[in-house]
């Protein structure tokens, strides 16, 4: 009997994915646990191993094909002793192709409605049975198929379901689908006291374009990374009530400390076995923070506040395109030295695109440094199901006063970004005074 292999979903969230390479051509043999191809996500590329053993009879999805749903059947194995060239593919599977390149003259889409070019969208696949209305896909219910976010984003755009076609496994309307319809205008509900505004999504992409100089410009396609990075920045900023504390702490204490750490790590192969790096205390000290003050260690949800129990830090690293935060689990629990190597670790995979889902998920707070920029304060956006994000700005040498004479001492602006919905002012401000006492005070990692 064949055997079907789907689009996998490498998070909860995850509804498409772009098959990026295969590693297997149709008449290979695969065992259980081969890889076969390799999956690419808004932040990672994944490997895709063989659930079981047989010969790949066909090959569905292109390589190089992009925004595939997830369990939508990518290839067919044949298992032993069927014949692999006898097989037929799923009728209502459509076979995807690499999407065409952008021309040159390509419209520029707004960050928060991201659109692909024309030519990336594939035919609309057909499907013999369910009825259709205006090109939409309609259950035996009479219920419009569409995944849960084309449907929120139709809501926002004010897009009718109904007179949208769609290019999903088996006619289902999916993101692209509405993305589309808002480019080509096609769809817009009836204005009137029934219809629901569209949100503002700011100026369309004509609008904007004659503001310059035809042939001043060039257009460059939003990658997957940049609209996710849009819309899941746009939508913390929309939902998630902000407020901002700054403080500033001296350093010299944790320089030394980190200098003596560094002279004593043992070599190994004539390497050093670590090497701390001021953002590795940063992340050890707010979670010590966070466990000083655990109301703070907190994310909201609608029907309740989930207190955490450990501190799992997420620390903003830049990669090409765009950015991603893997997380440190138990920080407060791990030592200053593997600390230091899980974030070399995961730093490198993250610039690589090798990272795993569970490495950049979750967490309960997160730490953006542009210290090493010679930024001096800023304030950092939420990433949910944060609470809270810590802002770290550039150590520089200030004048202090101590003990009622001028001084000199090295100085560190912080800012903590909270969600006033789970950590008011007071608790906000307590939880950055513990960060500055162990800052100040860096022994106090060390026991």
């Amino acid at each position: 009997m064949p055997i079907n292999i789907l689009m996998p979903a490498l998070s909860p969230t995850m509804e498409v994915g772009n098959l990026a390479k295969w590693h297997v051509k149709e008449g290979d043999t695969v065992s259980a646990g081969d890889v076969i191809a390799e999956i690419e996500t808004d932040k990672a590329t994944m490997e895709v191993e063989a659930v079981d053993e047989g010969t790949v009879a066909k090959i569905l999805v292109a390589e190089g094909a992009e925004e595939v749903a997830v369990n939508a059947i990518i290839a067919v194995l044949a298992e032993e002793g069927e014949d692999a060239s006898a097989i037929t593919v799923p009728s209502a599977t459509p076979v995807a192709a690499p999407p065409a390149a952008a021309p040159p003259e390509a419209v520029i889409t707004p960050a928060a409605t991201p659109a692909p070019a024309a030519a990336s969208v594939p035919p609309a696949p057909t499907v013999a049975s369910p009825a259709a209305t205006n090109g939409a896909l309609v259950s035996g219910a009479g219920r419009i198929v569409a995944s849960p976010l084309a449907r929120r984003l139709a809501n926002d755009a004010g897009i009718e379901l109904g007179a949208v076609t769609g290019t999903g496994p088996h006619g289902r309307i999916i993101k692209r689908d509405i993305e589309q319809a808002q480019t080509s205008g096609a769809g817009k509900a009836a204005t009137g006291a029934s219809a629901p505004a569209a949100a503002p999504k700011g100026m369309a992409d004509d609008a904007v374009m004659k503001l310059f100089e035809a042939g001043s410009f060039e257009t460059v396609p939003h990658s997957s990374m940049r609209k996710i990075i849009a819309q899941r920045l746009t939508e913390a900023k929309s939902t998630i009530p902000h407020f901002y504390l700054t403080l500033d702490c001296e350093l010299d204490a944790l320089l030394a400390l980190r200098a003596q750490i560094n002279a004593a790590a043992p070599e190994i192969d004539g390497k050093p076995a670590y090497k701390v790096s001021v953002n590795d205390m940063v992340i050890k000290s707010l979670a010590l923070a966070l466990m000083a003050v655990p109301d703070a260690n907190a994310t909201w949800t609608d029907g309740a506040m989930l207190l955490h129990q450990h501190a799992d830090v997420g620390v903003a690293v830049s990669i090409p395109g765009g950015l991603i935060t893997p997380v440190v689990r138990r920080a407060d629990e791990k030592t200053l030295s593997t600390i230091a190597n899980e974030m070399k670790d995961m730093a490198g995979r993250a610039r690589d695109r090798k990272l795993k889902p569970e490495e950049y998920q979750g967490g309960t707070t997160a730490v953006s440094n542009l210290g090493m920029f010679g930024i001096k304060d800023f304030s950092a956006v939420i990433n949910p199901p944060h609470a809270t994000i810590l802002a770290v700005g550039a150590g520089e040498k200030r004048p202090v006063v101590k003990d009622g004479a001028l001084a000199i001492a090295t100085i560190m602006s912080v800012t903590l970004s909270t969600d006033h919905r789970a950590v008011d002012g007071a608790l906000g401000a307590q939880l950055l005074t513990a960060f500055k006492r162990y800052i100040e005070n860096p022994m106090g990692m060390l026991v």
